[in-house]
Parts: C-alpha cells; structure tokens; sequence
C-alpha cells in the first residue's frame, strides 16, 4: 500500500478514527493489526519475515536480560547478541545478497575455468526488509548496552517493529523513543493532529509534485543512456539528486506526519542536506536514522575515531561500502558509498592544508561567498556519487560520466531539446516553480525559520486559505492519474 495511493487515503482517516475511539489499554493491538494489514497489502506471505525478526530480537532481549538477572558471565550476553544478528542478517542476506554472491562466484569460477553454481531457486526482495531488521537489530543492541528496559509485551514489542507509517522505509526508529511511546496511553492533541497533517501535506508536494515529476525526464535519460550524451547527462544526474531527496524525505514527512496524528514522534530524517558545506556534513543532514544507526552500531564498535587517524579513516571507508551494499546488491551502490567515504577521508586528510592556504589568502570563512562556494562543491561531490547510485551498471556510470567530460552540447538549453525528456515546456516550467518553493522552505528551514509555527501563529482566516491553496496545488499539479503512472518511494526497493 503506497502513500500516494487511494487505499492509503482510505486505510489511514479509518486507522486513526478507530485508534481514538477504542478503549487507550487495547489501541496498541489495532495498531498492530493495521500494521501487518499495510505489509501484508504487498505480499501477504512475508508477514511471515517480519515476525520471525520480531521473534528474534524479542527472545534474545530476554535472554541478554535474563544474563543480567543471573549475574552471568558478559560473554554470555555477547553470544546472545551475535546469535540475533546472525539470525537476522542471514535472512537479510538469503533475500537481498544471495543472487549477488553467487553471481559473482560464478564470475571468478568462469575465469578459472570452474563449473558455475546454479542457485535452485529465485527470490522476490520483501517491501522494506533491510528498514525492519534493522530496527530490530537496534533493540538487540540497545538491551545489551542497558539504554532501554526489556519489553516483556511481546505485542507491544512486535509494534515497535512493524509500526506502519515508518515500516517499510523509515525513519529508522531506535527502542529509546519509539518502544517507549508504545508504552504510553496516548490522548488525541488538535495540535498533534494538525501539524501531522500539515507534515503530510508537505510531504505529498515533494513526493508528487516535484519527486515524481523529476522522475519521468530521469528514467527517460537514465533508462535509455546510449541514445543521450553530454549535457543531457548532466541535467538527468543533477535533477536526480533532487528526485531522490524529495521523494525520500517526502516519504519521511509523510510517515513522521501519520505517526504526529495519532500522538507518536518519530525522529526527523533529513535537514537541509544540500546546504552542507562539506560531505561529512552532508551525512550528519541526509537519513539521519540510517547515519546514526551506522555510527553507533558500527563505526562506533570499530573503534571510531578512538584508535588514531588512520583508523579512524579505515573505519569511515569501511561503514560507507557497507551503507552502499545495504542499499542495495549492484557494484553500483558498493562505489556510491565508497565515493562519499573517500570524499570524506580527502577532505579530513587535505583539512590542515586548507585552513593553512585560507589563512595565507585572507579568506573569510563566515563570509556568504565563501559558504555558498563550499555547498556548491559538496553538492558536486555528492552528485557525482548519485550518478553510481542511479546507473543501471558501472559500465553505464562509466559512460554518463565520461560523456559530461567530454561531450559539450549546452545548446540543448536554449533550442527546447530539454523538452523531449518526458516532461513538456509547461510541465518543466511548473517544476521550475516547485523547485524554487522547496529551495526556500529548505533554506528558511536552515536559517531557523520556522514556518509551520508561523503559520499557526496566523488568524483562522489567513490560514485556511493557505491550507486549501496547498491541497490544491498538490491535487491539480501532483503526478498521478490517467497521465502518469504511479511512482513507488525510491527507497521501496532497499
């Protein structure tokens, strides 16, 4: 069941009407039941997945607190801990990385003129599966560390790990803030329900009036790369950083808008990330959920930056190519994570010399030239990297990208060639528009503005309005319909 989706806009008003209207000590077990019914609106049979990582990490937190209780020895605890991981990631691995190692087996057995294996059977990647088990990972982790109590409810728990909203593409939610609120009896708020919708509201425009628009000149270029060349490449690769991030972070809204309605806060997921002024900034801004959840539950137990320099940059490159293969199984997302470590661990090293040439020059750090020429090459960077992330191959990466180096056609801005992509003159022109609203919410977001304070401050007869022109612009300007095929979420597919 999508988002934007009639079934959703149907499921969801239903969901909270009965939620607030049964008895506060069952409203959990409606939740519940509603969340496997969205999951199982995929694919009914991988509900099945979903409860035994839910099984899982619930028993090994008891066993992991059954050790503490007992006073027994640590590398008890521990064997607990690496048997719920082992559990989890091997089904993660059996669905999502299987076809992938045996593909690339196959690869080093041909060269050494070996018989190739032949796998008995073909699996379909379940909606959501890396977002779910890894939540579940967190719980596992977070008992054994003490930061959260045991959840005896086995319901309650099994909420905690399929809540709906955030199920199948995050945020990724830790047991700290969200397993507590479960634990809750939560009231109907006015003000929770009408910033959750507004939250919604938001993440509608960005997912269908900008995301999906974007997508079809993308998936025109990308998907047909040796009828294009040059600045085609180039405008496609540039449009598709802003794709993914409005139809990410549109999902986001959305979901942390569903959740504000019925009383739960879910944590933000992205802030302003293309006005960071360097790539590690840019992964403190860009799915918060998945960065903090690699730093604490990976960079961290490598040893962070505890161990010297060296490690340290040892241990950003290796949680960058393991956040590449988790997004999904293609040397494709492997170099796209790759990329944005060494943009990092450059960057840190080439650190010294930059602050010694700014001093020599006399440059102004604070001064806007200077922070504008920063967000400019961070978001060349990080662009460069997407391009790996969208390519169907790295033969396809090679090509794109040795095209906009070489091939020089910028005429095709100026003799409407840009307009046979997908999109019509006014289409692109209404999405020129759109852009131009989301580059300012973003950036009065970045400056502390807070806009959606600022228009509840305002009188009913200013804020209706803008209410209903919203509504309307996502209703009569939005990608859906007869003309276009609904998109799935991008990261659907993770």
């Amino acid at each position: 069941m999508l988002f934007n989706s009639v079934s959703f806009i149907v499921f969801f008003p239903i969901v909270v009407l009965l939620y607030f209207a049964i008895p506060k000590k069952i409203r959990y077990l409606w939740l519940l039941a509603a969340s496997y019914f969205f999951y199982m609106c995929w694919n009914a049979k991988y509900a099945l997945l979903l409860f035994y990582s839910t099984a899982v990490t619930y028993i090994s937190g008891l066993l992991i607190d059954r050790c503490d209780q007992k006073g027994q020895p640590r590398r008890r605890k521990k064997l607990f801990v690496a048997l719920s991981f082992t559990l989890n990631l091997s089904l993660l691995f059996l669905f999502k990385y299987f076809d992938f190692a045996i593909e690339n087996i196959n690869l080093i057995l041909a060269k050494c003129n070996l018989a190739l294996l032949t796998p008995k059977f073909d699996l379909l990647l379940p909606v959501g599966i890396s977002f779910y088990i890894f939540q579940a990972l967190s719980y596992t982790m977070d008992v054994y560390r003490k930061e959260i109590y045991v959840e005896k409810n086995f319901l309650k728990y099994a909420l905690f790990v399929s809540f709906f909203p955030q199920l199948v593409a995050g945020p990724i939610e830790r047991s700290k803030n969200l397993l507590v609120q479960i634990g809750r009896q939560t009231l109907f708020s006015y003000e929770n329900f009408r910033r959750g919708l507004l939250l919604m509201l938001w993440g509608y425009f960005q997912k269908i009036v900008i995301a999906d628009r974007i997508g079809l000149l993308v998936d025109t270029v990308y998907g047909n790369v040796g009828q294009y060349e040059g600045c085609y490449f180039l405008l496609a690769s540039v449009l598709f950083a802003i794709q993914i991030y409005c139809d990410f972070s549109g999902y986001s809204l959305i979901a942390v808008g569903a959740a504000k309605v019925m009383g739960f806060t879910l944590m933000e997921n992205f802030n302003c990330p293309y006005f960071a002024q360097s790539v590690a900034e840019f992964w403190r801004r860009w799915h918060i959920s998945l960065t903090s959840w690699f730093r604490d539950y990976l960079y961290i137990p490598l040893g962070g930056s505890r161990r010297g320099t060296a490690r340290k940059y040892l241990n950003v490159l290796l949680v960058f190519l393991v956040s590449g293969l988790w997004h999904g199984a293609q040397w494709t997302y492997v170099a796209w994570g790759g990329l944005n470590g060494l943009f990092q661990v450059v960057g840190g090293m080439l650190a010294p010399c930059r602050e010694k040439l700014g001093k020599l020059l006399g440059v102004k750090e604070k001064s806007f030239g200077h922070r504008f020429l920063k967000i400019a090459v961070t978001f060349v960077l990080v662009d460069f990297a997407w391009i790996f992330f969208r390519a169907e191959s790295m033969r396809d990466a090679s090509y794109m990208i040795r095209s906009i180096f070489t091939v020089h056609n910028p005429w095709i801005f100026l003799d409407q060639s840009i307009y046979q992509l997908g999109l019509s003159q006014r289409q692109f022109h209404l999405l020129l528009f759109s852009l131009a609203i989301l580059l300012a919410a973003d950036w009065m977001k970045y400056k502390k503005i807070h806009i959606m304070d600022r228009l509840l401050e305002q009188n009913l007869w200013f804020r209706w309005p803008v209410y209903l022109v919203g509504i309307l612009f996502v209703l009569v300007f939005g990608v859906w319909g007869n003309a276009y095929d609904a998109q799935a979420f991008v990261y659907f597919q993770f």
